[in-house]
């Protein structure tokens, strides 16, 4: 004779599976929700989201292979986060790139970082040194051959943004990063506009990144302060030449 289930065990069962926080403030198992935003996020990184860009809900849930109902749960999270903006009468547009944007991300990021290094130049070790600066030589080099490369931005930029991304979360924050990745996003659009993913442009940074390394060897605070906060000046000055210097849009 089959015994009914307890309630207990109707409970149990009801249950939905234990979530874990991962470092940087986003569910081990996230919902579609987290998945979309970290999806449309994702978007941002490959240059296929524009800034400025219109796009409905139906084209996000194209590009995004996201249910509907998903990406309508993720707006205003986009929207919080000054990732996209809704026009009357027009849709969904992606955060426009002016100057007023550029001073407010790359403060932010500096605000960040130089709270970021303080940690990381006490707390990193030479092996991890090694190994973050043999993923910087690779990159310099192949952006040195002149030989062509297709993947070379998309490595580029994931070992720079790699390296700046691991020390802000070995401070163990997941507040700060959460706001630094959500920035970064910012940060990554004016980069697009300002058509920064060239190899002209990744070998002042990973030049940078390779100083920068040499200090935290040293184990020099003061020193390290002073090269990010110079990195991350120089990275503003690239922006805001390529935006200023390109013809006017038609």
């Amino acid at each position: 004779m089959t015994t009914a289930p307890s309630a207990a065990t109707k409970t149990r069962r009801a249950e939905p599976a234990r979530r874990t926080p991962s470092r940087n403030g986003e569910e081990a198992f996230p919902t579609l929700r987290a998945q979309a935003y970290q999806a449309f996020s994702q978007q941002i990184v490959m240059g296929r989201l524009r800034p400025g860009q219109f796009i409905s809900q139906r084209e996000l849930v194209r590009l995004l292979e996201i249910p509907l109902g998903a990406v309508r749960e993720m707006i205003p999270r986009l929207e919080a986060a000054r990732l996209i903006v809704t026009v009357p009468q027009r849709g969904l547009q992606v955060a426009y790139v002016d100057l007023k944007l550029i001073r407010n991300a790359f403060q932010v990021r500096s605000m960040i970082e130089r709270e970021a290094v303080s940690h990381f130049v006490r707390h990193v070790t030479d092996e991890d040194l090694d190994a973050i600066e043999q993923q910087h030589r690779a990159v310099f080099e192949r952006a040195s051959s002149g030989t062509p490369d297709p993947t070379l931005d998309a490595d580029a930029q994931a070992v720079d943004w790699g390296l700046h991304e691991r020390m802000v979360d070995s401070m163990g924050n997941e507040i700060l990063s959460e706001i630094y990745r959500v920035n970064s996003l910012h940060v990554r659009m004016i980069r697009l506009d300002a058509e920064q993913v060239l190899p002209m442009r990744v070998l002042p940074a990973m030049q940078e990144h390779l100083r920068f390394l040499e200090i935290l060897r040293k184990r020099d605070e003061a020193g390290a302060q002073r090269a990010i906060a110079e990195h991350i000046e120089n990275s503003r000055q690239r922006v805001l030449s390529a935006i200023l210097d390109r013809p006017a849009r038609q």
